[in-house]
């Protein structure tokens, strides 16, 4: 019988687990409007998809003149969250493919986003995944760096008491990507065709993703056979 070749699969959240980078870049695009950035659909997901907002406020600062507060990232979050809660998806396949790897794995799972929590537990939610993932949500937004850095991905091993290494990790983006990597974890990429919202495959190879993969209902037999050469 063949061996799983990994003790543990860390999730990132938007853009692998639910079909949110869309409506949240369109808020965050909105908003920068209001302050005076015309910036487009295309620059606002280079720049911001991927990190964390509050790590952002000294670029928003050098093209708009305002320096974002606390006030206006809560008031960018209410909108966020109500256009989430209206619109929300999952990506096509991603719970089963979740709930397939957390029952050969024993429930070794964990969604680990540069989020803040309350929005991904709330995505979470409302896609039907948070029983999968209860008591396994990690936030960026509460370590002392957020990705690219690896301290979510290893607040995430840790807690499953699960080596980094042999951790498969699947991102969507640049930064996600390296954090991964810096975890000393082997990063899936996941880019489905045609997505403006997800980098593109050569740039995750780049940042140090091992294989590319297109569709969610590819990923447990992907990591089943991965053989790391």
């Amino acid at each position: 019988m063949q061996t799983f070749p990994f003790q543990a699969v860390l999730f990132d959240c938007d853009g692998v687990l639910v079909d949110s980078e869309q409506i949240t870049n369109g808020v965050l695009r909105q908003m920068l409007h209001e302050l005076g950035w015309p910036i487009s659909a295309v620059e606002c997901f280079g720049r911001f998809v991927g990190r964390s907002l509050k790590d952002e406020f000294g670029v928003i600062e050098e093209n708009t003149g305002f320096r974002p507060d606390l006030d206006w990232l809560a008031e960018f979050r209410r909108r966020r969250d109500a256009e989430l809660a209206i619109s929300l998806e999952e990506i096509p396949g991603a719970g089963a493919a979740a709930r397939e790897l957390s029952a050969v794995l024993e429930g070794k799972v964990a969604c680990a986003s540069g989020a803040d929590r309350g929005k991904v537990e709330m995505q979470l939610a409302r896609v039907e995944l948070l029983d999968l993932f209860a008591g396994k949500v990690f936030s960026g937004e509460e370590m002392p760096r957020s990705k690219p850095a690896p301290d979510v991905y290893l607040a995430a091993a840790a807690a499953l008491e699960v080596d980094p290494a042999r951790s498969a990790v699947i991102e969507d983006t640049i930064s996600g990507t390296q954090a991964g990597v810096a975890a000393g974890a082997t990063v899936f990429g996941y880019c489905p065709p045609d997505s403006l919202s997800h980098s593109k495959p050569e740039w995750l190879l780049e940042a140090g993703a091992r294989e590319i993969f297109t569709s969610m209902n590819e990923l447990p037999e992907m990591l089943r056979e991965y053989s790391g050469e």
